[in-house]
């Protein structure tokens, strides 16, 4: 039943239904707090509708990795090696590709100019952020996992509960989404113009697995990671 989950609930129990998200333009990551009520209406999509294409996918949840009932430090790490070394590879090939954009391209397509300079924020921010999890969240989590298994007291941290710093890294996703909306919007949803080179076309779709890969990423984080780590310390405490 669809009506009393959040969306980040009904994306965590079955991955495919982000595509149907995402078709409507709902935030399934950043927002994934919100009912399909509340998404529908602020997005001006017939309730119905939605609820029917989810309804109408075929049984089983078609994810590749199905990584609702892993543990979290395994998933934490899973996290950090497959979408932290994402962006760490990707980051500097986009960087220069756009510069060059910008060079060649530039005066006949000015928005490069603002692309250029949102996707440099971006590789700005995730850096920090990135190691901001790698360094204080994500090895806080692995002690609660070890502890919660042994049995041992929790140390006391300097940020008093996780949900401070998780907090903190929401609302960073939340900016990060905004931003890759915004590229979204500025290439015309990754469609590259009439005379684009090769470089132009490549470009566009490694911005676009870019945002689906940081999509899946933040949803991972938000939806499943933060949600469990918070009921975890709860229950030691």
């Amino acid at each position: 039943d669809y009506t009393n989950k959040t969306i980040g609930e009904i994306v965590a129990a079955d991955f495919r239904t982000a595509a149907i998200f995402k078709k409507h333009g709902i935030d399934f990551c950043c927002r994934g707090g919100r009912t399909i009520e509340e998404a529908c209406e602020k997005k001006k999509v017939l309730e119905e509708q939605l609820i029917d294409e989810l309804s109408s996918l075929p049984s089983g949840n078609g994810d590749t990795v199905d990584v609702t009932g892993w543990p979290l430090d395994l998933l934490a790490n899973y996290i950090v090696k497959i979408h932290h070394e994402y962006v760490r590879e990707k980051t500097p090939i986009l960087l220069q590709f756009l510069d060059k954009l910008c060079k060649v391209h530039g005066d006949r397509h000015p928005e490069l100019f603002e692309i250029n300079q949102l996707f440099t924020e971006s590789a700005h921010d995730l850096s920090e952020h990135l190691q901001k999890e790698e360094r204080v969240l994500f090895p806080f989590i692995e002690k609660l996992v070890k502890a919660s298994q042994t049995g041992e007291p929790l140390e006391a941290t300097h940020f008093g509960t996780v949900e401070n710093p998780i907090e903190m890294m929401k609302h960073e996703h939340t900016v990060e989404g905004d931003r890759f909306a915004n590229i979204a919007k500025l290439t015309s949803g990754y469609l590259p113009p009439a005379d684009a080179c090769n470089t132009y076309k490549v470009t566009y779709a490694m911005l676009e697995e870019f945002e689906n890969d940081l999509h899946r990423h933040i949803h991972l984080e938000n939806n499943i990671l933060f949600p469990k780590a918070i009921a975890l310390e709860k229950k030691m405490k």
